[in-house]
């Protein structure tokens, strides 16, 4: 991958870190993008090839995308994995964020499985341009059905939610009187503690059948966090919990897919594009960062709606252009 330019890799980096948090599918751009601008991005950027280098870039970018959710996630994360060996430690699951810690375990081995056996045959058979712009527009469809046809559970849910997140925010404002970033900050780990325990509420079962809808997302077009929010929804969250979950599932899938290809970079597919690597690294991360700290805020009181539109229009009009101009 030597001809690979630092505004490919900017290009790249970029989208692959805002488009993964984004419900849109970060590897359907990436398939799309090349073959939209034509040229050598086509015929460098190829990720349907049988033993494709550009794949083994843009996952390895993964790392960055997980490392920022990692840091938005911090408190989360330091919370779940200690609850984690305490609870192989006593042996037991008793407190929300042991149950949470299981729940995640638990729901990620199905798309691990899936992506160590499918993984190659549906990115061969599906990761070209066209395939990526039709399932780009199911993915709208998944995403506007779910806003569309949501359980009452799930709406009732969000009304909850807002409450139990104003009254953990007025509580934590009554312990901690200090204003500023730094109580903002404790008044946002009290709701997020809420939520958690909100999440841990959900059986195993239906956990696990949350975390497997990720396997859609081996097919490019198809947004892993969208799938995952939509199938939260179905099983009763509120839309900011179904996102919550979303996020801190995709973190192991997302680090371990990117652990995977990076020996790969650092290999003969990484030979001159280190410097290009970087940049895409810290564009990747800094992307994921920003577009994952929007994105908790502004599901809290807005729909996927927006973004099931976009997939649509953007994928009728790359299949329109594919078919008829290229």
């Amino acid at each position: 991958m030597s001809h690979l330019t630092f505004l490919e890799a900017a290009v790249v980096g970029l989208v692959q870190g805002v488009s993964e948090m984004f419900p849109v599918s970060s590897l359907g751009h990436n398939v799309l993008i090349p073959a939209l601008v034509g040229g050598s991005w086509a015929r460098d950027l190829n990720v349907s090839a049988p033993e494709s280098p550009y794949l083994a870039f843009i996952v390895g970018l993964h790392v960055a995308t997980a490392i920022a959710l990692l840091i938005y996630f911090r408190h989360d994360w330091v919370r779940i994995i200690g609850a984690f060996f305490t609870s192989i430690r006593n042996r037991e699951i008793y407190t929300a964020d042991q149950k949470l810690a299981w729940m995640i375990v638990l729901a990620t081995i199905p798309v691990g499985i899936a992506g160590l056996a499918f993984e190659h045959a549906f990115r061969v058979i599906f990761g070209q341009a066209k395939y990526a712009a039709a399932f780009l527009i199911l993915n709208g469809l998944i995403l506007i059905a779910g806003e569309r046809f949501r359980r009452r559970s799930s709406l009732a849910a969000d009304v909850a939610s807002a409450r139990e997140r104003e009254h953990a925010e007025l509580v934590a404002a009554g312990r901690h009187s200090s204003s500023g970033a730094r109580a903002d900050r404790q008044r946002e780990q009290a709701a997020v503690e809420v939520s958690d325990r909100r999440l841990a509420t959900l059986p195993f079962v239906p956990a696990v059948f949350v975390g497997s809808a990720q396997i859609l997302a081996l097919l490019a077009g198809i947004s892993r966090d969208g799938v995952t929010m939509v199938a939260g929804m179905a099983r009763g969250l509120s839309r900011e919990d179904a996102a919550r979950f979303a996020f801190l599932l995709a973190t192991p899938v997302i680090l371990a897919a990117g652990a995977l290809k990076i020996p790969d970079l650092f290999g003969p597919l990484g030979n001159g594009i280190h410097g290009q690597i970087l940049l895409a690294s810290i564009l990747s991360g800094v992307g994921a960062y920003l577009s994952v700290r929007f994105l908790v805020r502004y599901l809290r009181t807005r729909t996927l709606t927006p973004f099931g539109v976009y997939c649509l229009v953007a994928g009728f009009a790359s299949l329109a252009y594919l078919t008829l101009v290229k």
